[in-house]
């Protein structure tokens, strides 16, 4: 196939799009420029189906080569290993657009591999990566129901900018990612500095305007191409077998999936399927082993089938929940704090069956994350972890290391509350929030905002304002639809629109966004932010009821700060030689009060001459600070010092200041009248009295002890 390029100029950037000299034998790939990013996309399409699967296996992964930027990987193996968590991040955006586009009936293995070849920052690559996994796909003639594209939105200075530079990100009150083909929205995720409901909603509609630019550009290069339909099976299921097994099971499918209590409901649901499947089996006993897998899976499809659209019956058309609330009706809430003793900040948090607990730790600076990625940014000092374990649904499952599920829900989670967050200079800590989901019916990640929020709160950590998040559903019947307020598991998994807001009293920190069908309009957007901010404010107020503000002081438990500045230039002197120095100072000061010292004080020195002391114990860190402006003193010439002796030579003796600075009395500066022997004058551990004469050619202080003498004899005579 001869080469290929179509060019776009987008919003001041250019944009090439490359296809037949790469990767020849993928299924299809292009290769996508940026100003200077460059990403390369593959997609390999599995020739064979398993039609009998119950799912879609579809992957997508976004590939970081540290060599578009420059780098070479840290650690001892220096090659790329497992996906940092900002490439999953980005493989998950490129997913959730994608994923719901391709056709239901379509079950053969299909693989997106993005490389990102080369980086500019102010292009960034998964937005190029988004753009090629696209093309990529329709060229491949997959029954792919696009294009889709998807672009940043800044808002600076009242001003919406489209795929804005970092300067201007960093400027920028909004950082918006906006997904979708050209009918409508249907990806979004957000973090805003407490943004209004307008300034967002205005937002998505202005970066949908820029979405359907892309999807134009995608449309020529498909109109330019010759696609050939990729070729595949389809499991045909017959209208009767429908009709029969409605005639069979409709009714008492309804009945269960009116039942109120989640897990009641699933059992009740899953014995129904059970037993159903046993019908057929026996009925069917006589047909080959893989005919009857067949038959079996045709009857698990319909009942699903039925299932899916007996709900949508319920919510949209019965305006009734299967729990039995109003459509904008929040379950049953309760939190607390300070569940653990010993953490520095614990908060539980719960609504409905779902409950999470959060637990805040806080550590010195020097304990941040350090970042071995694509972007500038080269360490993070605040984290949420969220963690989902099996036990939280009553199920069993793997252990292990945290999924792409986990990993996004702990971003969305820290992404909110990071809004809010202190600077370093008002509060010099890495802080860490772990959230463990113990129980889950519906949006565990906004319940993690909630008890995470609190466990900050009782940590003493002063966010600027409590955060509180809460989840939107969507369903719909034709044309009817139904928003629905902190949606359960099950409109969760059957329903449209899976919508996370999570913000302050005014206004919304962050926002996600997954569209199972092919787009939300404008009045259902409105009207699901209106909705989710009324939702919002309820769960601020329970919350405000335990905790209203942040708490004055740190846990005892925590380590206590102190922040003060030296001169830059005297850092040196503080480390000392192969830091021997810090090193001394560390370890006497950290046992100044063993009895209630805990662990080795810890101490930040920063390049601007800023110095952070952290410990349990105040006494220890007064006694660093000390220590350490003892170093950093200068003597001055002609000022009277007390002094200690520490060492006796003939030519004289060795006093000390204070610890780090000692210096010389020479023999004949030890009395008014002649000295014939040192030790006829001083001993060792004798305090005396000397006056500073300066620095010898040696780089020595020199003191005097005669010269205080007289100094101090003639103030008497003054007076």
């Amino acid at each position: 196939m001869a080469k290929k390029e179509f060019k776009l100029d987008f919003y001041g950037k250019k944009i090439i799009v490359e296809y037949g000299e790469l990767a020849k034998q993928a299924t299809s790939s292009v290769l996508v420029r940026y100003g200077d990013t460059v990403v390369l996309t593959a997609v390999v399409i599995n020739e064979k189906a398993n039609l009998l699967s119950d799912f879609f296996p579809l992957t997508i992964n976004y590939q970081e080569k540290l060599y578009s930027v420059g780098k070479i990987p840290g650690g001892f193996i220096k090659r790329e290993g497992r996906p940092t968590e900002a490439a999953t991040l980005a493989a998950r955006l490129i997913d959730r657009p994608m994923r719901p586009l391709f056709k239901e009936d379509f079950k053969n293995e299909v693989q997106i591999i993005n490389t990102v070849l080369s980086v500019d920052q102010d292009c960034a690559p998964f937005l190029a990566a988004m753009l090629g996994s696209s093309i990529a796909t329709m060229l491949s003639g997959a029954p792919f129901m696009g294009p889709i594209a998807g672009v940043k939105v800044g808002y600076v200075n009242g001003e919406y900018i489209i795929n804005p530079s970092v300067e201007q990100l960093e400027e920028s009150t909004l950082d918006l990612t906006v997904a979708g083909t050209k009918e409508a929205i249907n990806m979004v995720e957000a973090g805003a500095k407490e943004v209004s409901e307008k300034v967002m909603l205005d937002g998505l509609l202005i970066g949908h305007e820029a979405v359907k630019k892309l999807c134009a550009f995608e449309e020529e290069i498909l109109a330019a191409s010759e696609v050939a339909p990729f070729p595949y099976e389809v499991l045909e299921i017959k209208d009767e077998l429908r009709k029969e097994i409605a005639k069979k099971i409709k009714e008492e499918l309804n009945t269960a999936l009116h039942i109120k209590e989640k897990l009641t409901r699933y059992k009740t649901i899953d014995e129904l399927e059970e037993r159903l499947v046993e019908e057929y089996k026996e009925k069917n006993s006589e047909l080959e082993e893989d005919q009857l897998e067949e038959l079996i899976t045709k009857v698990k499809l319909v009942f699903h089938e039925l299932e899916y659209e007996l709900f949508r019956n319920i919510v949209v058309k019965e305006k009734m929940r299967s729990d039995g609330r109003a459509m904008d009706e929040i379950r049953p809430l309760s939190a607390s704090i300070d569940l653990l003793p010993r953490t520095h900040g614990s908060a539980l948090f719960t609504r409905g069956e779902t409950q999470c607990l959060s637990v805040t730790t806080l550590g010195a600076l020097g304990e941040h994350q350090i970042l071995d990625g694509l972007s500038l940014e080269d360490e993070k000092r605040f984290m949420l972890h969220y963690n989902f374990p099996a036990f939280c649904v009553g199920e069993t499952g793997r252990y292990g290391a945290p999924g792409r599920r986990e990993i996004g829900h702990g971003a969305l989670g820290e992404r909110a509350l990071l809004q809010v967050m202190p600077s370093e200079e008002e509060f010099p800590y890495t802080v860490r929030v772990v959230s463990e989901i113990l129980e889950s019916n519906g949006s565990s990640s906004q319940a993690s905002i909630c008890a995470g929020c609190l466990s900050l709160m009782a940590a003493g950590v002063p966010i600027k304002a409590p955060v509180a998040g809460i989840a939107m559903g969507l369903i719909t019947a034709g044309r009817s639809y139904t928003i629905l307020t902190d949606i359960a598991g099950m409109e969760d998994h059957l329903g449209d629109m899976d919508f996370k807001v999570a913000g302050t009293r005014n206004g919304i920190c962050a926002l996600q966004m997954d569209i199972k069908i092919k787009g939300v309009t404008k009045k259902i957007l409105k009207e699901a932010l209106d909705q989710a901010k009324k939702a919002r404010l309820q769960i601020l107020d329970v919350m405000s009821e335990v905790i209203s503000k942040p708490r004055k002081e740190v846990s005892k438990y925590a380590p206590k700060t102190k922040v003060f500045y030296i001169s830059p230039s005297k850092i040196r002197d503080v480390i000392g030689k192969g830091g021997e120095m810090i090193t001394k100072i560390i370890c006497e000061a950290s046992h100044v009060n063993d009895v209630n010292a805990t662990g080795a004080v810890k101490v930040d020195l920063e390049d601007d001459g800023r110095v952070i002391i952290y410990h349990t114990d105040q006494e220890v860190i007064d006694t660093t600070e000390k220590m350490i402006l003892d170093v950093t003193r200068e003597v001055e010439v002609g000022k009277l010092y007390d002094a200690v002796v520490v060492k006796v030579e003939d030519f004289g003796c060795f006093v000390e200041l204070w610890p780090g600075c000692e210096g010389l009395v020479h023999i004949s500066q030890l009395a008014k009248e002649r000295v014939n022997k040192t030790e006829d004058v001083v001993h060792v551990g004798d305090h005396i009295l000397v006056k500073a004469l300066g620095v010898d050619k040696k780089g020595r202080q020199n003191f005097s002890r005669k010269e205080a003498i007289i100094e101090l004899s003639g103030d008497k005579k003054k007076k």
